[in-house]
């Protein structure tokens, strides 16, 4: 791994802990509050790519469990990574990973609307595939009802999709991505 990669990875980390110093919305029927570090994990997946953007949510989700309050709502610490917040929080590098590798496959001929759609099938809808059902399972409720009432979700998350696809599209050319296939 190139130092350049390592430092990207570092970086992404550290974003996704500043986007954790925006306030949680917490919801009164559904334990896992709203939160914008899902805006960093689809960025990093659709700018950094499979491997350096898997890397960055690994070493966030290590830094975490060694207590670092990098979390929505200054939340750190292994009591997280077994609380109802869990299958969110890891599910995160297999949503980067996912997003980077479609991002990586259309590279060529990226748009807009291209990564929107590779947003919200790998930052949007995997994680809640992931998240809800093991939420539902920590809670002891049913997974039926975790999925439901991981709908809540969806409207900011698909915001979330579309700002982190601008974003990219605008950065395409200092993605590291972009690199990579210069020198494929």
């Amino acid at each position: 791994m190139k130092t350049k990669e390592m430092v990207f990875a570092a970086l992404f980390a550290a974003l996704i802990g500043v986007l954790g110093m925006i306030p949680p919305i917490p919801l009164g029927f559904i334990p896992v509050p709203i939160t914008v570090q899902t805006l960093g994990v689809m960025l990093a997946g659709c700018f950094l790519g499979k491997k350096t953007g898997t890397l960055s949510l690994i070493l966030f989700i290590v830094l975490v469990a060694l207590g670092l309050p990098l979390l929505s709502g200054g939340r750190g610490g292994l009591s997280v990574l077994v609380g109802p917040s869990a299958g969110y929080i890891l599910s995160w590098p297999v949503a980067v990973f996912c997003i980077g590798y479609m991002t990586e496959k259309v590279w060529s001929t990226l748009k807009t609307w291209k990564v929107i759609v590779i947003n919200v099938v790998g930052g949007v809808v995997l994680v809640s595939l992931i998240g809800a059902p093991i939420m539902a399972i920590i809670t002891h409720t049913s997974v039926w009802a975790g999925l439901v009432s991981a709908t809540a979700f969806l409207p900011g998350d698909c915001i979330k999709a579309v700002i982190a696809a601008l974003i990219a599209i605008q950065l395409k050319a200092v993605s590291p991505i972009e690199e990579n296939v210069q020198n494929s």
